[in-house]
């Protein structure tokens, strides 16, 4: 993985969101230059999901590392985050309002946008009407109980990463979605990874780096 100078800092953040305040983490590196952002949504809110998972953290150390401010967030009812969950398109707007406090914190830079199993339906969703998203990352995309249909026409780069043992998304569900999926696109599965990645998150580390874009300037391998 590509390495930064500087120090990382998380910020704890209360943002506005459509429902009330949402609680949010903001990972950065000191010094740094702004270019990048990326925003990383969490797992199913009604089943455990926050933005503390270790699939979404080690998404966001990925992307810090390759020289992104990386925001992290609870959806409405998780953690300190007002409103009520219904895990549906309410989250949409939430991740929406995350999204809007990136550009406006950090104006002109490029943005990055991912998502762990119902956080990568959200992200996917949130890139159909948002054409400035330079890189759409979706990790275990729940295709088998939730609607992909967006990625037939969005045209933006996609990396896909799923476990070849998920028992919660199956591989065998994606590989039937996948081939219809609007290019560029990318999928690279990771042998022998379950739906959370036991044992398996530096793989998960290692797929994202063979996917994502070179590191911004001010990053050092």
């Amino acid at each position: 993985m590509p390495l930064r100078t500087g120090v990382t800092r998380l910020i704890p953040l209360m943002l506005r969101g459509p429902a009330g305040d949402l609680e949010a983490l903001l990972q950065v590196r000191e010094p740094g230059d702004g270019a990048l952002t990326a925003l990383v949504c969490h797992p199913h809110p009604l089943y455990g999901g926050t933005m503390h998972n270790k699939v979404v953290h080690r998404i966001a150390a990925v992307m810090e590392a390759r020289g992104a401010a990386v925001l992290r967030f609870n959806f409405r009812g998780v953690g300190k985050s007002q409103g009520r969950s219904r895990a549906g398109a309410e989250e949409l707007e939430d991740a929406r309002a995350a999204l809007t406090y990136l550009r406006e914190r950090y104006p002109g830079a490029r943005q990055w946008l991912a998502g762990f199993s119902f956080g990568a339906w959200i992200a996917a969703l949130l890139a159909g009407s948002e054409p400035d998203i330079e890189q759409l990352v979706l990790v275990a995309p729940p295709v088998d109980r939730s609607s992909f249909e967006i990625l037939r026409s969005l045209t933006m780069p996609k990396l896909i990463i799923q476990g070849t043992r998920d028992e919660v998304c199956p591989l065998a569900e994606l590989e039937s979605q996948y081939p219809t999926w609007a290019e560029p696109k990318r999928l690279i599965k990771v042998e022998g990874a379950t739906h959370f990645f036991d044992r398996k998150l530096g793989a998960l580390a290692e797929a994202l780096d063979q996917g994502l874009p070179p590191p911004v300037k001010g990053a050092t391998s």
